[in-house]
């Protein structure tokens, strides 16, 4: 696994926010973002700087239950017509919830979604959907979208342990039925980067995830970042980016039921 460890997700926060305000500065905030439906790129921006502040919140009081939004301070942010505003409150909320994350440490106990309940599960997960959020802004604008090779792999390790814990808890309909994938495998190998290869095998019981190299049912075949985008619905398989191997329907059947949230 590559777990880049606390700080680095901490700092991850922070660099990818700057990044994503690098896209932001001079675009037009009421585009439409393509693959957030119904989004602007204003919205986009509200949503990742409201996420931002909502973790703030959660590890500064050390909440034991998820915190309402409305107790959230300056949890909406100013408008698409404050592009200024908009830009400095984005880097506000970042540079706040890694303060906060610093603070506390990376094993202090408070509430989560997913059953991890520490401090180091809320900068993981805030690094990384700060990045995937950055994709979609860079599509929106038509720009390039990189990100280094060790954060995208992080990336996908850790939606792949969301998605399988998601499929212990039992309860998302979508996540169930990859059971019925029974036998069958996919396989994520990145061109570019040495090592960067998934296998994903499909049980009876779920399914299973390691890092390796081995023939599969279906591979998806590419540059890492255009694999991560493909991974997470931020670029379609049948993409001239990247290369699909074997039995497509297994890669569309997986892209279908882990996309919840």
């Amino acid at each position: 696994m590559t777990d880049l460890g606390y700080a680095r997700h901490c700092d991850e926060v922070v660099r990818q926010t700057d990044l994503l305000r690098a896209v932001l500065v001079d675009a037009d905030l009421t585009a439409k973002v393509p693959t957030c439906p119904g989004w602007t790129l204003g919205h986009l921006a509200r949503h990742v700087g409201g996420a931002h502040r909502w973790v703030e919140a959660i590890v500064r009081t050390k909440a034991s239950e998820a915190v309402p939004e409305d107790q959230v301070p300056d949890f909406a942010g100013p408008g698409d017509a404050e592009p200024a505003a908009l830009d400095a409150w984005l880097e506000e909320g970042a540079r706040k919830a890694v303060d906060a994350l610093r603070t506390a440490g990376p094993d202090a106990e408070v509430w989560s979604w997913n059953g991890d309940n520490s401090t180091a599960f809320w900068a993981r997960r805030m690094a990384h959907e700060t990045v995937v959020h950055r994709a979609d802004a860079a599509i929106a604008a038509g720009i390039v979208f990189e990100v280094d090779p060790d954060v995208a792999s992080d990336t996908i390790d850790e939606w792949l342990e969301i998605v399988a814990w998601v499929q212990s808890t039992g309860t998302d309909e979508q996540v169930k039925e990859l059971r019925r994938g029974g036998g069958r495998s996919l396989h994520l190998h990145a061109t570019d980067v040495p090592g960067a290869e998934w296998l994903i095998e499909f049980g009876e019981d779920g399914f299973t995830w390691r890092r390796g190299h081995e023939k599969a049912t279906v591979a998806l075949r590419g540059p890492l970042t255009d694999v991560l985008q493909v991974f997470y619905r931020r670029l379609p398989a049948d993409s001239d980016r990247v290369e699909v191997l074997g039995e497509a329907q297994l890669l569309d059947f997986w892209l279908e039921r882990s996309s919840f949230g």
